[in-house]
């Protein structure tokens, strides 16, 4: 694990930085693995929540840095405080003695070597919840090849086929070649998996880029539509916080027009395995990672905080 970050080559970035030392790249953490929160999640898509929530770990930092982050606390700012393997594997536990129908790392690409070897540990310990990768799609094959055999089911974003718009908004114009490469290793991963769907792909509708959605959702049907569910979210909220130094995403949320041309993006396209959000002009759900519980109470149930630990009160504060 510690060769893996002397001179870090994770991520599409390639920034070279020796980790180990202190050093930080885009992603902006050194070799440690530092978590936000943990707890669990009701919000996500049926099969990810099930029954019992979904047993969600956000993971501090990110390598791609989208200007609309609703993260951004996480994100951009690096909350979070440093964990052990072991005791990432009680907060695991505690999870799943929740009830956490699986465990759902949130925004992991920078630190897959951590997670693969504190995952693996955990399984050998005897740990046996299905494990989730949450992701930005932006990563390489040859790091998600360290996830192989370890992760079950696979939640990637497809963000944009458009270089120009990754280049605006997540300054990667080498975002939508690295992505497809990234989704089609995974649809290759979960063909292996017991789950079913094993493979989710998540795209966010962003204003005024509807006309690249629809490049989305045609790679989608040409390449993973037999082999994944599509989950259509068009929840984006103005976040001002998050664009502060970069370019500034749209203004606005999604509008009645651009929303009602989806359904028929998707007849067109065939793709009817997947789901699609409701389109709420709505900023309240936004979360505040600086709470012990960041989400509404209807949406989440906090577990651990990287402010105070494993939480006794699961109330809104």
């Amino acid at each position: 694990m510690e060769k893996a970050y002397e001179s870090c080559m994770l991520c599409p970035r390639l920034c070279g930085v020796n980790r180990n030392a202190g050093e930080v790249g885009f992603c902006g953490e050194t070799a440690e693995l530092r978590l936000a929160w943990a707890g669990l999640h009701f919000g996500e898509e049926p099969p990810v929540t099930g029954t019992g929530g979904s047993g969600t770990i956000f993971v501090t930092g990110c390598n791609l840095g989208c200007s609309f982050c609703q993260n951004y606390q996480i994100s951009h700012e690096s909350m979070g405080k440093a964990v052990t393997g072991y005791q990432f594997f009680d907060i695991c536990c505690a999870l799943r003695d929740a009830g956490a129908e699986n465990i759902n790392i949130v925004t992991g690409s920078h630190a897959i070597p951590a997670l693969a070897s504190y995952l693996t540990a955990a399984r050998d310990r005897g740990f046996s919840l299905p494990i989730l990768w949450n992701s930005s799609g932006y990563e390489t094959v040859d790091a998600l090849k360290l996830l192989s055999g370890i992760v079950d089911r696979w939640l990637p974003d497809l963000k944009t086929l458009n270089s120009a718009v990754s280049d605006r908004f997540f300054r990667a114009a080498d975002y939508p070649e690295t992505a497809c490469n990234a989704l089609l290793y995974m649809a290759e991963l979960a063909e292996k998996s017991s789950f079913q769907p094993a493979m989710i792909v998540r795209h966010l509708v962003l204003p005024e880029q509807v006309d690249d959605s629809r490049e989305v959702l045609a790679w989608f049907a040409a390449n993973l539509r037999k082999r994944a569910f599509l989950s259509v979210m068009t929840q984006y909220t103005p976040v001002p916080q998050a664009g502060v130094n970069s370019e500034q995403p749209p203004d606005r949320f999604l509008l009645g027009n651009e929303y009602d041309s989806l359904p028929i993006l998707l007849d067109r396209y065939g793709i009817e395995e997947g789901f699609m959000q409701e389109l709420v002009e709505d900023s309240s759900w936004l979360p505040d990672f600086t709470r012990t519980q960041p989400f509404s109470s209807s949406l989440a149930r906090p577990v651990w905080h990287w402010s105070s630990g494993f939480v006794q009160d699961t109330g809104n504060e």
